[in-house]
């Protein structure tokens, strides 16, 4: 079968997922089957402070429900959960990234080497009760590999993945990336083809604004076309600071997200503009995105 077909095939499907399965009344309308929310989140090094802690309580103190982990830290477990110990904020996902590319090579020691770190890090999430841990297959230079021979390892590996993320109560969650870095994946009915094609609830994907903003003709249409499969956001401006920094709008694609009904979190991923002050910033960051939600749900 070829990439363009197994796409469009797996695309239906999708498409089903996201615009049906719903009363006579709610589709007539045009409803999800359940109100969206905003949940806010960081990752941890976009947050000032001293210590986890207090990054937490101030994250808390501006209105974030969300922390952002780098990597698959097993040593930090406690520290993660005494540092939220108290608090509204939970772990939104844990940014794992590729693993060098190891999970989608040809060579049988490295793929098991990829596939035992992936594993390890789901175990993590599980343990810190996250949303999922981000999976982007390779970025450049990590494969020679075409996209087709890519789909089809990854149709390989992950319903395996996904078994074992079902069993930690996490989720793997497959990253598409602007071509600048990577050369597969770079949209979300991509992944949303793949997950359709897993069919199990252990595999979801997100969506980075950046990256869309290279890549998607439309944010609304890109989040409507993920829809069930949509568990994670990543927030970042047009030049990849924080939202309110440049003239980046998220309204079209938060009304994406209130079409499918997301209740999972959008994270902030991204620099901050120079000279800027992040305890001033961030706050203000949050208040203009819940403008823009708050913009959305006035559209059609």
């Amino acid at each position: 079968m070829k990439r363009r077909e197994f796409l469009q095939r797996s695309l239906v499907g999708a498409a089903a997922f996201s615009c049906g399965w719903r009363g006579p009344a709610e589709a007539a309308a045009g409803r999800p089957r359940r109100r969206a929310v905003l949940k806010l989140s960081s990752q941890e090094g976009r947050l000032p402070g001293n210590s986890l802690r207090e990054k937490v309580l101030k994250l808390e103190e501006w209105g974030g429900v969300g922390l952002e982990i780098g990597g698959a830290p097993a040593d930090r477990i406690r520290e993660i959960q005494e540092a939220l110990k108290g608090t509204r904020v939970r772990v939104s996902a844990l940014c794992w990234g590729s693993g060098n590319g190891d999970l989608v090579a040809l060579d049988r020691e490295r793929r098991a080497k990829g596939l035992a770190a992936l594993k390890q890090a789901l175990n993590v999430a599980g343990e810190l009760a996250s949303t999922g841990v981000i999976f982007v297959p390779c970025f450049h230079g990590q494969s020679d590999l075409k996209p087709e021979e890519l789909d089809k390892i990854l149709l390989d590996i992950l319903p395996e993945l996904a078994e074992h993320a079902r069993k930690c109560r996490t989720r793997v969650l497959l990253e598409p990336l602007n071509k600048g870095e990577t050369f597969y994946l770079n949209r979300l009915e991509q992944a949303a083809a793949i997950c359709q094609r897993i069919n199990h609830p252990g595999l979801g994907m997100m969506g980075d604004f950046y990256h869309m903003g290279l890549e998607e003709k439309s944010d609304r249409e890109a989040f409507v076309t993920a829809g069930r499969w949509l568990h994670h956001v990543h927030l970042a401006s047009r030049t990849r600071v924080l939202p309110g920094q440049d003239d980046r709008c998220f309204v079209e694609g938060f009304r994406g997200l209130q079409q499918i009904g997301y209740r999972d979190y959008c994270s902030l991923e991204c620099g901050i503009k120079e000279g800027t002050d992040p305890e001033v910033e961030i706050p203000k960051a949050f208040r203009f995105l819940e403008q823009q939600w708050r913009e959305a749900a006035l559209g059609d």
